[in-house]
């Protein structure tokens, strides 16, 4: 139970220790290994954590002398055993794979055999495996492409021959029908319809040839008979295919109950191959890191030299020195942001985690204590999808450690009382590692907290430890110095970057409550009191305006735009046009050309004169848009009423 717990723990994603188990999985081929790598789980006993890691060591060595191991995929075959065992027959194309994995089998055999020569104990699984020489050949022998082979047994071998003259025999016979009646044929070539050789022959000499229709074509111009000759040889024909295939059914069940009775020899051989891939894989992603086998201790004790995140670009990442224990349980690191704390961190947990799965750890060299429990409290600050109660989700997480941890713990926090009131956080701190000195676990922990940092050079199992910085760069070195508190240098980084002296002042009064001219605890490279050339206000620069869109205007603004008489300019045509309809409610109006009248969008049509420029104060304007017949009946209609008289406009 506690192993379970160790490895929830472990991988609850803080660690990234899924990551090595995905890579490890690539490593291998056949299913058994991958579940094996997915179920893979720390250790407790120190002399099965040995053994595990001298596999490892081994499989390593052995990769490097000679090669790649010829591992294969083993799915199916336990599925197949089970078939022979229940008596049913296996296909031709499941028998071949069997010979197949039994060829893989020799050849793993014959690789490990090449392996004792170098005095390891990893070759030596060649014992538990067995080839079965005579049923593989046997195999090879009779199943060859997917099929029973001819020369499986004589009789099969007589059947395909005297079938494959049949055949010749009936085309034979269909080519001379085809020949002797030319001029009844669609076409000069027999063709195969339904299983049946048949000839070509046009509708209307349907009668002139003997034997059976089988098909026509899709006009039914066509008919495909087949010829009597040929029907009589296809008889003879089935009747060799039907013993062709008994035979073959009989080589089929000999070969499955050749199996059946080596089904448990079969089954040892895909257990050993699956073990045999996993430690294999093992040595593979041992190669792929670089990585060393770890001295393992009981002593409470860390000690890693030159070690990598194993998951980082080997090219960039900065070797990590590490060592605690002999007296010193606890390691505060501080330092500046972006400055490797939490990778340093994470590197030493997860090559601790490692170690105890029987893998080997990217460094030159380690020594690893085994711990019953790797306790994390790590919240990355480039997690976008952090909880808003970030503080409360820290505290719930870290006193659930406190609860757990003990003397054979080792225990991993990150910026350790962060996302609360500062005075409040740092207090926190210390009391949380309080507890943890009381637990007896070893401890890493970060932090930005001054007080902490003094508080780990009172205590006597606690030291300071600090990541460097080049501060004329401003780029950390991601290098870990123990024995030293380091500073966040965050004053130092701002005032490289350019924020201005009456900030920078602000900030140093408001953390330090003094002028930092004299706050020493800001760091000497403030003490020049801001002398170079730095601006003391902020200099606002010239930034774009946002384009906001024009209004469209309101109803009344688009009845007012045109008005009746005015002339206009539409778009894109450039025609000169009168309006004889104001705008409406859609944004549209009449405009009179020479020739009809149109509807047509406002924003298409542009102002060329106002009506009061063009014609005098209360101009008739029906003289322009009227017709004479029209002006005539509105008189009238003005003057009295007139029976069908009507006034027509135009649509």
């Amino acid at each position: 139970m506690r192993e379970k717990y160790y490895y929830e723990t472990a991988s609850a994603g803080m660690l990234e220790f899924e990551k090595i188990i995905q890579k490890l999985e690539e490593s291998v081929y056949s299913e058994g290994a991958k579940e094996k790598v997915r179920n893979l789980a720390p250790m407790l006993k120190e002399t099965e954590v040995k053994a595990r890691l001298k596999e490892t060591t081994e499989a390593r060595l052995l990769i490097e002398k000679c090669g790649n191991p010829p591992l294969t995929d083993q799915e199916g075959i336990e599925s197949y055993m089970e078939a022979a065992q229940r008596g049913e027959c296996l296909s031709p194309e499941q028998l071949e794979k069997i010979a197949i994995n039994l060829t893989a089998v020799r050849r793993l055999k014959d690789y490990l055999c090449r392996g004792k020569s170098y005095e390891l104990s990893l070759p030596y699984y060649e014992e538990n495996l067995d080839a079965l020489d005579e049923v593989r050949e046997e195999l090879n022998d009779k199943i060859r492409g997917g099929r029973v082979d001819d020369y499986a047994s004589k009789l099969l071998k007589s059947l395909r021959e005297g079938i494959d003259r049949q055949e010749a025999k009936m085309r034979e016979k269909a080519d001379s029908v085809i020949r002797a009646n030319k001029e009844c044929m669609s076409d000069s070539f027999s063709t195969i319809r339904n299983g049946r050789i048949c000839v070509p022959v046009k509708k209307e000499y349907k009668f002139r040839i003997s034997g059976s229709v089988i098909d026509k074509s899709s006009t039914g111009n066509t008919l495909f008979i087949e010829p009597a000759a040929a029907a009589r040889i296809y008889e003879e024909l089935q009747e060799m295919k039907i013993d062709e295939e008994n035979e073959e059914r009989r080589i089929l069940y000999t070969l499955t109950a050749m199996l059946s009775d080596k089904a448990e020899i079969i089954r040892e051989n895909t257990r050993v191959t699956e073990k045999l891939d996993f430690i294999f894989g093992k040595g593979k992603l041992s190669l792929l890191m670089d990585g060393t086998e770890p001295v393992i201790n009981t002593g409470r004790r860390i000690q890693i030299t030159n070690g990598r995140h194993p998951l980082m670009d080997r090219e960039v990442s900065v070797p990590l020195n590490f060592k605690m224990g002999n007296g010193i349980n606890g390691v505060i690191i501080t330092g500046p942001n972006t400055g490797g704390k939490t990778v340093a961190i994470k590197t030493v947990a997860l090559n601790c985690l490692m170690t105890q799965c029987g893998l080997h750890v990217s460094c030159e060299k380690a020594e690893i204590c085994l711990n019953n429990q790797i306790l994390c409290d790590i919240g990355d600050g480039q997690n976008l999808s952090e909880n808003l109660s970030t503080f409360s989700a820290h505290i719930t997480n870290v006193l659930d450690i406190l609860r757990k941890a003990n003397g054979e713990s080792l225990v991993i926090m990150d910026e350790l009382g962060s996302g609360t009131d500062p005075t409040e956080g740092m207090g926190i701190a210390i009391a949380i590692l309080e507890e943890l000195k009381k637990s007896g676990a070893l401890y890493l922990v970060t932090t930005h907290y001054p007080e902490v940092k003094s508080y780990a050079e009172r205590e006597e199992s606690v030291v300071n430890a600090r990541m460097t910085f080049d501060k004329e760069s401003l780029k950390p070195l991601y290098r870990m110095v123990i024995g030293e508190a380091g500073e966040s240098c965050a004053l130092y980084i701002a005032k490289k970057l350019g924020m201005p002296g009456g900030m920078l002042k602000r900030a140093a009064q408001a953390a330090y409550g003094t002028e930092i001219t004299v706050a020493k605890n800001a760091g000497e490279a403030f003490e020049d009191n801001f002398s170079e050339d730095i601006p003391e206000e902020l200099i606002k620069e010239r930034t774009a305006h946002i384009s906001r869109q024009k209004s469209s205007g309101s109803a009344n603004e688009l009845t007012d735009k045109f008005q009746i008489g005015d002339s206009v300019m539409i778009y894109p045509d450039k025609k000169l046009g009168i309006v004889c309809e104001k705008v409406n409610e859609k944004g549209v109006l009449r405009v009179q050309l020479p020739n009809k009248k149109i509807y047509i969008n406002h924003k298409r049509v542009k102002l060329h004169v106002k009506a009061q420029e063009l014609y005098p104060e209360d101009y008739d304007f029906s003289i322009i848009f009227e017709t004479v017949e029209n002006r005539k009946a509105r008189h009238q209609m003005e003057r009295k009423y007139v029976e069908d008289l009507e006034i027509r406009y135009e649509e």
